[in-house]
């Protein structure tokens, strides 16, 4: 007889209710989005990845809270349940993490949990380093590497799991932010810890692959990861390009996509700015200039930015200069080096060797900077 499949399930009920109604979050307003009319969205999403392993209940014992959290869709979908746990109607974070350490006790194969992000800290909080966990994205913000990209990919995964399929399992990041402030207009990334995670990348949030089904994702990480870094009296030159927009979109910050923009303190100072204006509101003060590749040649200076001149550059100085960079648009450039363009030979040539490129959260690669290619 096959052994059955423990799988533990948790669903946060009010994970991603405050997103609909514009409270970017789901961290202590329930009750405020539920009077604007928000409607609990985990329950579907669970649903569609549960549907997924329809065919294989015969071989599935689902391990879950009570109720909402899992019991009443379990049963209704017609697994085989179990209930860990009882808990009230007005569930907490503290329903979440409890659960978790019982499904421990009981020897589960995975633990499978809807939320977002905060959802992802409680169960961290609780996990142990050998236990495997997957998420099934279902809340406002999902910056953590232990979701699935989609509901029915965490179904995928699970199946996989059932089928004896070889899926590697890796370490993946556990990130949230303050949503309060988020709601003021500030976003302050951390990361609160990793947990253990079957890593199938066709399925897996995998923010540090750069894969084509991903790019979202990882520009996501990676804007969310050059804001957490940024210093409070600092200037921050924001250059051109779709990704460094992501990254002022991350802010809540409105973006001049083909021009350059100054940011100071999560802020807008300065928008749409001439060369000269960037060399005057910059000099003397601490500056970093935010900047990607522009056009598929892989430039950096002297194409869509040409408001960075060298006088800026210089006096910014080359440590003082963030590339931010996809590994997939990396990757398109086949080997070629990042090309400086920036009007002065010398310049150029001092800033060709290799650079750090931010591709993810906390996730950089050192890549060439070489000149322009003879023609």
């Amino acid at each position: 007889m096959t052994k059955q499949f423990k799988l533990g399930l948790i669903i946060n009920p009010v994970a991603g209710l405050g997103g609909s109604v514009g409270l970017k979050g789901s961290d202590n307003v329930t009750e405020e989005a539920l009077a604007l009319g928000a409607e609990p969205k985990s329950h579907k999403r669970t649903q569609a990845a549960l549907e997924v392993l329809l065919p294989y209940k015969e071989q599935i014992q689902i391990f879950t809270p009570s109720g909402k959290m899992g019991q009443t869709l379990a049963e209704e979908m017609g697994f085989s349940t179990e209930v860990v746990l009882t808990v009230g109607e007005n569930t907490s974070p503290a329903d979440t993490e409890l659960t978790v350490k019982t499904l421990i006790e009981q020897g589960v194969d995975l633990i499978l949990f809807a939320g977002g992000d905060g959802t992802a800290r409680n169960v961290c909080s609780a996990v142990s380093d050998n236990t495997t966990v997957l998420g099934i994205p279902a809340g406002c913000k999902i910056h953590s590497g232990v979701y699935a990209i989609t509901p029915k990919a965490a179904g995928r995964v699970v199946e996989m799991l059932i089928n004896g399929e070889l899926v590697t399992l890796s370490d993946a990041d556990v990130m949230d932010i303050d949503e309060s402030a988020f709601r003021e207009g500030v976003v302050k990334a951390k990361r609160y810890g990793e947990m253990q995670v079957p890593s199938e990348l066709r399925y897996v949030q995998a923010v540090k692959s750069g894969g084509k089904e991903t790019d979202e994702l990882v520009l996501a990480d990676l804007s969310a990861y050059v804001v957490s870094e940024m210093e409070d009296d600092e200037y921050y030159v924001m250059g051109s390009g779709s990704t460094v927009a992501a990254i002022m979109d991350e802010m809540g910050l409105e973006n001049t996509l083909l021009g350059v923009d100054v940011v100071l303190d999560q802020d807008v100072i300065a928008a749409d700015c001439t060369a000269q204006q960037l060399i005057d509101l910059t000099k003397g003060k601490p500056t970093k200039i935010v900047i990607t590749l522009i056009g598929g040649q892989g430039h950096i200076f002297g194409r869509g930015n040409q408001q960075l001149s060298p006088e800026l550059i210089r006096q910014v100085g080359k440590e003082n200069i963030i590339v931010v960079a996809t590994k997939r648009k990396l990757q398109a450039l086949n080997g070629r080096p990042l090309i400086c363009d920036t009007g002065d030979s010398v310049l150029d040539d001092e800033l060709s060797g290799f650079i750090k490129v931010v591709t993810g959260y906390n996730d950089h690669v050192m890549y060439a900077v070489g000149l322009e290619e003879e023609k």
